[in-house]
Order: structure tokens, then sequence, then C-alpha cells
């Protein structure tokens, strides 16, 4: 009997490059993993040695969740540890004078924690301390420095976590361009995607760029996280003040790239009715397939100009991408790309939104950018 090896290969290509990925993952990872580690040392010595507390782990704990590997603001997880922590030890003192202590008040408290956290915030690290903190004060006895010690512990964690940062030189725009290279290679492929679903007539392959358009949402969600955190670093470190400019410039894209994508899902979805439906003729095919590609192009020079930290080199990518830009938008009338149907027409009109947000995403005015599409 011959045994097939292709489901061999395949799990050892698989394992191959999870372990290729895991690898580059761990590299990348070395030096947070070194300020992690000093941090929450630094932390639990200065709470037992200075403050004189008895084991104070939240000190380590709140230092390694406020530096961590999210890409959170971490003032805010800071807050949401020492709030946590404080307003979960009152109501697990408050349970605890009414109730004494036992399982079942652990669960009362731990319930009423988890819906009180949720009540005031929805992050998640401020909802798991809250609770942590009530049960603790119903189940172990009480630290030598009083029920509060816990938070003190967690505040100088903290801080310890923030005076790492401050100390730690980090380029605040590193995440943010790395992400919009993403976000506009994925937007680049699925306007490659569209083009060549147009020119075989294959809707399923016009279906799978709009599930693609889908599925990038969740980059543009990682970019608005780390904007937020670049925002806070440039706020607490006067070091980084400098790419306030920057980092507002790449702000104000991702709102006009995500308007973009979104405008992309409603054309691919069109355009796969279109090509269904055999709504556009030979010449349209061609030109909008043209047209497409163009702007792919032209999406490629956007991403370097975003993502570029040379000044100059941005600039010239910005302008030389706006260009390309203004060029496809003027051409963008039904009757000037040979359409005659009206589905056809459709499929053009939607597609000049997503032209107006690439050109205000390039650093064009609304208005100047609306001007440079032909009159309908």
């Amino acid at each position: 009997m011959t045994v097939s090896r292709r489901p061999l290969t395949a799990t050892a290509g698989f394992f191959r490059n999870r372990s290729q990925v895991s690898l580059r993952r761990s590299g990348h990872s070395i030096v947070p993993a070194i300020q992690m580690t000093i941090c929450a040392v630094a932390a639990y010595a200065f709470a037992e040695y200075v403050l004189g507390h008895s084991g104070p782990i939240f000190a380590a704990t709140s230092s390694l969740i406020a530096l961590g590997f999210s890409r959170d603001p971490q003032i805010r997880r800071v807050l949401e540890v020492a709030l946590g922590c404080t307003l979960g030890i009152i109501m697990g003192e408050l349970v605890l004078r009414w109730a004494g202590s036992g399982i079942w008040q652990a669960a009362v408290v731990l319930f009423l924690s988890i819906m009180l956290a949720r009540f005031l915030d929805g992050g998640g690290i401020f909802a798991t301390q809250l609770g942590l903190q009530s049960v603790l004060v119903i189940l172990l006895p009480i630290p030598t420095g009083g029920p509060f010690s816990r938070s003190l512990d967690a505040v100088v964690g903290g801080c310890f976590a923030l005076i790492i940062t401050l100390l730690t030189p980090r380029d605040p725009r590193k995440e943010p361009q790395q992400d919009v290279r993403k976000i506009l290679t994925e937007l680049t492929e699925v306007l490659r995607s569209c083009a060549e679903a147009l020119q075989q007539s294959d809707s399923t392959a016009a279906w799978h760029a709009l599930v693609r358009a889908r599925n990038a949402q969740s980059l543009i969600d990682q970019m608005r996280s780390a904007l937020r955190a670049s925002d806070e670093l440039i706020s607490i470190s006067p070091a980084h003040r400098r790419y306030r400019s920057e980092i507002g410039t790449l702000n104000d894209s991702l709102q006009y790239i995500d308007y973009a994508m979104r405008n992309a899902r409603v054309f691919a979805r069109r355009l796969t009715s279109a090509i269904n439906n055999a709504a556009l003729s030979d010449s349209a095919v061609q030109r909008i397939s043209q047209v497409l590609e163009n702007t792919a192009n032209a999406v490629e020079l956007l991403s370097l100009g975003l993502s570029e930290r040379d000044a100059t080199a941005s600039a010239i990518n910005l302008h030389n991408a706006r260009g390309e830009l203004v060029a496809i938008a003027s051409e963008l009338h039904p009757q000037m790309l040979g359409v005659q149907r009206l589905e056809g027409e459709t499929v053009v009109m939607l597609f000049r939104p997503l032209m107006v947000d690439l050109l205000e995403a390039a650093g064009m005015e609304t208005e100047e950018a609306k001007q440079v599409l032909p009159t309908v």
C-alpha cells in the first residue's frame, strides 16, 4: 500500500513556517523583554526596600501590564491598574464588613466588581484588576501595610513603567508607519485583484477582493491604537515632540485611508454585480482595468510617502502620488471610459469617492480634490 506524503509535507511546511514566525517574533521581543524585566524587578525592590511593603507582587505585575506588548496607551494602562486595585479593595472591604469572608462572598464580590468595572469603563485590564483585588480582600489576609498598600504598589509599578518609557529611546513614528504601509499594501492588492477580475470576467475574484478589503479593517484599528500610543509618548516625552506634526499627518491620512478602504468595499461589491451581468463592453473593461492598475501604482507611491522617515523623500513621494492620482481622477467619467450601460456607469461613479479619499490622504484639501473630477 502506498501512503501519500502530501499530508506529511503540508504538516512539515506548516510547522516550519510557524517556527520561522515564532523565531522572528521572539527576536523582535528581546529589547522589550529586557525592559520589562528590569522594570518589574526595580519596582518590586523599591516597594519592598524603600516603602517597606512585604511581598509587593503588584508593583511587579502592574509594571509588566503597563509596559507589556500591547499597543494601548501606557498611561491608560497605568490608570486602569491603579484605579482597578483601589476600587477592588473598596468593594472587597464593603462585602467583608457586610457578609464576612468565604467562597460565596468571594463569588458575590467578584460578580459585583466585574459589573461595576464594565459600567465604569470598557477596558479589560480595569475589570481584571478590580475583580482580582476584591477577591483577594475576601480570601487572603490583609497585608502588613494595610489593604491599600496593594494600590500603592500598583502605582509604583506604573510609575516605573513610565520612567522606563521616557528613558528608553523609541521612535513614535515607527509602528504607525509600519501599519500604514501594511494597510496601503492591502488596498493596492484589492485594486489589482479588481482589475484582474474585470479583465478575466471573474466575479468570484472580485468577491475575494471585497473580502480582502473587509479583512483590512483590523489593520486600520491596529494603526489607530498605535497612533494613540504615539500621541501619548509625544505628550509625556519632550525628546519626541519634534515628531508631533508627522504623527498628526499620519492621523489625518488614516481617516481618509479608512474611507478609501470602505469605498473600495462598496466598489468591489458593485463590480461583482457588473461582471455577473456583463454590464461593461470590452473597451470599457480595458480602460477601467487600466485605471485600477494605475491607481494601485499611485497608492504604492502614497505608501512610500507616508511611511518614509526622511522628510525630503516623503515629500517627493507624496507629491508624485498626488500627481498620479490627479491624472487618474481627471479621467473618471463614464463616457471617457467607454461605459454605455447604467450599471457600468454606477461602477465608475462609485470609484470617484474612493479617488477623492486617496487625494485627501495624500494631503489635498477636500474641495480641491473634488474639483479634479470631471463634471458629470
